[in-house]
């Protein structure tokens, strides 16, 4: 294979971008196992003092945990959420954010996600990691995204991933917060916010099983807890595309038949999460690596969808509503394709 190399005079200011952009991928493949292994050594290596610590810190995230699920109220801390490091791996992309219409913050909402791509990255980087351009566009409304709930299980990397604006997609987390009040003179909203947004990348790590450059594969068809959720909780579904979120990294051929495939899929059944092989590009070329492409990201939300609250959502209207996500998601994407995706004609959007 031919090497291409990055050329010797680049801007600063993309250097800079690229180094981020290394340091918090890196970050994002191997936190996981870094805090497992941190853990590890300061119990096999560390003085009564650092195991006493670790044990109280231990006891006081299974109780927090269980209180509340683990959830940051609030936005956090903004200095986690919106500063100059995460802007320059937003701008190494870059990853943009597109409103279509108004969300009143008197309302909470799922934000149905798609595609989820390796890491789901302009779900995270819009709602998570730099969400001043959410809080531009979406004002008193704050930005959330669901993850595994086996990470808030997981000592250090629980803390991040909550400094990161992340919670727990189980089913109590979710209730927990789409049921806030939205009354401004709630205590719980002293901070002038309203409304929570929960994103949810409905697809998970099937999804990112068939994520490749250039394909729209969306695992959605058989994929209706969310829906139930909306309905429970009275939460209108508002379905968001990211465009071009396939298209930064490749991975390793991996069909449906191959015995990769078949492995990452057993693995998937056990944890929950795909051990996916990413192919990418180097910190001085384009042509191999573990860093993402540059390549644009554009993320687009769509107008909610109201659904009638029920503590016991009947299947015909979960079917009912569940079509509406997929029909609205269809239009999107055949309205921004060209606007959004290079060669386009040659897009097509699967849903399986």
């Amino acid at each position: 294979m031919k090497i291409e190399w990055a050329p010797l005079h680049v801007p600063l200011a993309r250097r800079l971008q690229t180094l981020v952009t290394a340091v918090l991928t890196v970050t994002f493949f191997t936190l996981p196992l870094l805090a497992c292994l941190v853990v590890a050594v300061v119990l096999f290596y560390g003085g009564i003092i650092l195991r006493t610590l670790m044990l109280i810190y231990f006891v006081y995230m299974f109780v927090d945990h269980k209180r509340n699920y683990s959830i940051l109220e609030g936005n956090g801390w903004m200095i986690n959420r919106s500063n100059r490091l995460y802007r320059n791996y937003r701008d190494y992309f870059p990853v943009e954010l597109v409103k279509t219409v108004d969300l009143p913050p008197n309302r909470n909402y799922i934000l149905a996600s798609f595609p989820h791509g390796i890491l789901g990255t302009g779900v995270c980087v819009n709602m998570g990691l730099d969400i001043g351009k959410w809080l531009e566009l979406f004002p008193q409304i704050r930005p959330k995204v669901g993850t595994l709930n086996q990470h808030f299980r997981t000592p250090l990397l629980r803390e991040i991933v909550r400094w990161w604006g992340m919670v727990s997609v189980s089913k109590e987390s979710l209730v927990r917060l789409l049921t806030k009040s939205n009354d401004p003179k709630h205590a719980g909203n002293s901070d002038g916010f309203t409304s929570y947004a929960v994103a949810i990348l409905v697809g998970g790590a099937q999804e990112a099983m068939d994520s490749h450059p250039g394909k729209y594969i969306l695992t959605l068809k058989n994929r209706k807890g969310f829906v139930k959720m909306a309905i429970r909780t009275g939460s209108p579904i508002v379905p968001t595309f990211s465009f071009g979120e396939v298209d930064i990294f490749d991975q390793v051929a991996n069909p449906p038949d191959s015995l990769l495939r078949r492995v990452q899929s057993v693995v998937k059944k056990l944890t929950g999460i795909s051990p996916l092989i990413p192919v990418g590009r180097g910190i001085f070329n384009y042509s191999v690596g573990f860093l993402p492409q540059r390549r644009r990201i554009v993320q687009v939300v769509g107008s909610p969808i109201d659904v009638v609250k029920s503590e016991q959502p009947d299947a015909a209207y979960v079917d009912k509503v569940h079509g509406q996500v997929i029909e609205d998601l269809e239009r999107m994407f055949d309205l921004y394709k060209e606007k959004y995706i290079p060669n386009s004609k040659n897009s097509k959007l699967v849903i399986q």
